[in-house]
């Protein structure tokens, strides 16, 4: 059984104007990513989300401050391009499963 998607690195700090690099590897089969974030006293928030290695959605702050992809391995990442201090907070990535049922009668 898988334990769920593999978030690296875990913890992450940096200073300001430097780039912040994450990565997230879904769980096995899982064909969609999704990353969050979320602000001291805030909401969780979206950033993007992807099927496979194309962006489906996403929030106007991807392209402008942090960049996304995902490459054919599965493995996804975002980077914060230059790092401020509003840009911290605690981000996370989730996988779900594209489920497609086939019924079949003979």
């Amino acid at each position: 059984m898988d334990s769920g998607v593999i978030q690296s690195p875990r913890h992450l700090v940096k200073g300001k104007e430097q780039k912040a690099r994450m990565q997230c590897t879904p769980i096995k089969e899982h064909s969609y990513v999704y990353w969050y974030y979320k602000k001291l006293g805030e909401d969780l928030k979206f950033l993007v989300y992807f099927q496979n290695t194309d962006i489906m959605d996403k929030t106007d702050m991807i392209k402008k401050i942090i960049s996304a992809e995902c490459f054919t391995n599965k493995t996804c990442t975002i980077e914060i391009k230059s790092s401020k201090l509003t840009d911290s907070a605690v981000y996370y990535c989730a996988s779900s499963q594209s489920t497609v049922l086939t019924t079949g009668f003979s």
